[in-house]
């Protein structure tokens, strides 16, 4: 068994292996001291259990401000900041469709989904660039499984079928980015160099002109539905 002293230090790299710059802005106000339990290495067992109030930083990723922990939710995947989708729908003359912001929708979803809640991640890997990578839940909810639900996020495997279920649930009900054309996250983070939030729509859509995939359906009818109903 390790000694408090053994477990202090592997909790303490852990902390500051992974800085993050938080603004202000984005900590929930009263904040609750955030805990770690298990002093586990990520990967190994027993998983490690971070829990505390946090700030968002996208559609997939949480800060923990007080034990300064990093943790991306596990078994999906959600646009970037600077990613912008399309509405199939056209909307005037223009040639372009309507942009969509869906790297700050998929955000603003999950702070609503979080509120001002302390939120329990059960950390069990990391990603490649240092992120904390778990299955996270606020007042009993799975955080991954309401992102599915409202379609601003997509699954990726392994994932419980449970995830599949809702996917294919938003998405046939387009909700979120299934009511979008919008490229495949890991082809938009392989191909877009530009990621600042003053990224314009049109690189975006040029992208998606020379798509490789594509995680949207066509949307046919969309395109040749009348332009006024009696709804």
């Amino acid at each position: 068994m390790m000694t408090v002293a053994v477990k202090s230090s592997v909790l303490a790299l852990l902390m500051t292996a992974l800085p993050y710059p938080v603004r202000s802005a984005d900590i929930q106000g009263d904040q609750r001291r955030s805990s770690a339990e298990s002093i586990s290495v990520p990967g190994a067992s027993p998983p490690t259990r971070i829990s505390g109030r946090t700030s968002v930083i996208d559609g997939r990723t949480l800060w923990f401000p007080i034990s300064q922990h990093k943790v991306r939710l596990a078994s999906i995947d959600a646009c970037e900041l600077p990613q912008w989708a399309y509405d199939p729908r056209r909307h005037g003359e223009s040639d372009i469709p309507k942009p969509v912001p869906c790297g700050p929708l998929a955000k603003a979803w999950l702070k609503r989904a979080i509120g001002s809640a302390p939120v329990t991640c059960i950390v069990r890997t990391s990603a490649a660039d240092g992120a904390l990578v778990g299955e996270c839940s606020v007042r009993g909810r799975d955080l991954a499984l309401e992102m599915l639900r409202v379609g601003w996020a997509r699954v990726t495997s392994p994932a419980p079928a449970d995830y599949l279920t809702w996917q294919n649930y938003a998405m046939s009900a387009r909700h979120g980015m299934w009511a979008t054309y919008v490229l495949d996250m890991p082809e938009w983070r392989r191909k877009t160099v530009d990621r600042t939030l003053a990224r314009r729509p049109l690189a975006d859509f040029n992208l998606l002109a020379e798509r490789e995939s594509e995680i949207s359906p066509p949307f046919e009818d969309a395109r040749t539905r009348p332009t006024r109903t009696d709804r």
